[in-house]
């Protein structure tokens, strides 16, 4: 599996978010997009997961799964590859009327999860295990953030785009972020968009979106 950004802008209004970028995104690397608030990185990570279209040039997907020869072949946005993409943000919000587990269970028919894993052993792993017939609406910040978690990293997909993914986490959770992080990097394509060292400082690669401003 490969991601391949060509000559990709995305503008709104008069104003260039990013502009001609030339990347490649490969299985088994993380990268970290940075740069200061407001300058883009969510839209980055949103027009690579195809939830916003971009102005200019084009996004590609290779995968093995869905086209025959990845190495000849790539393809534009395409509904199967949504279902290879697993997205992490503060403001995504989840179904508060479920609990824990309904919601694993809901997002599981749209994207299965890893199948190493139970939903019991998914829970008790994010600290969730003790509250997972509670409804979401009573949980905390930080709990609400460990599902999330939970929903991104155990998505049985090759692609994994988390934005600011410690946001309402304590010591403990960024702890635990260090360990999903340990466990599945090698495993997929991996971007985090973050200002917090924290968060990405065991990727091998990054990308600064004020570099691609003009």
């Amino acid at each position: 599996m490969n991601i391949y950004l060509q000559d990709t802008g995305k503008r709104f209004n008069r104003e260039w978010i990013f502009r001609h970028v030339h990347y490649t995104f490969s299985m088994g690397e993380s990268y970290a997009v940075c740069g200061p608030n407001g300058c883009g990185k969510s839209t980055f990570l949103q027009t690579i997961a195809g939830a916003i279209v971009p102005t200019e040039g084009t996004v590609y997907y290779s995968n093995s799964k869905i086209l025959p020869d990845p190495a000849l072949q790539a393809k534009p946005y395409h509904t199967a590859l949504f279902h290879q993409v697993a997205y992490v943000a503060p403001y995504l919000e989840l179904i508060e009327e479920m609990t824990a587990a309904e919601f694993l269970s809901f997002h599981a028919v749209f994207k299965p999860f890893s199948p190493k894993y139970t939903q019991a052993e998914i829970l008790d792993t994010v600290g969730l295990g003790q509250t997972g017939n509670k409804q979401i609406r009573y949980f905390s910040s930080g709990m609400k953030q460990r599902l999330k978690l939970a929903q991104g990293f155990y998505a049985n997909v090759p692609v994994l785009l988390l934005d600011e993914p410690c946001t309402n986490l304590d010591a403990e959770g960024y702890a635990l972020y260090e360990r999903l992080i340990q466990t599945f990097a090698p495993e997929k394509i991996m971007l985090i968009g973050s200002n917090d060292p924290r968060e990405y400082s065991f990727c091998t690669k990054r990308i600064t979106i004020t570099d691609y401003k003009s």
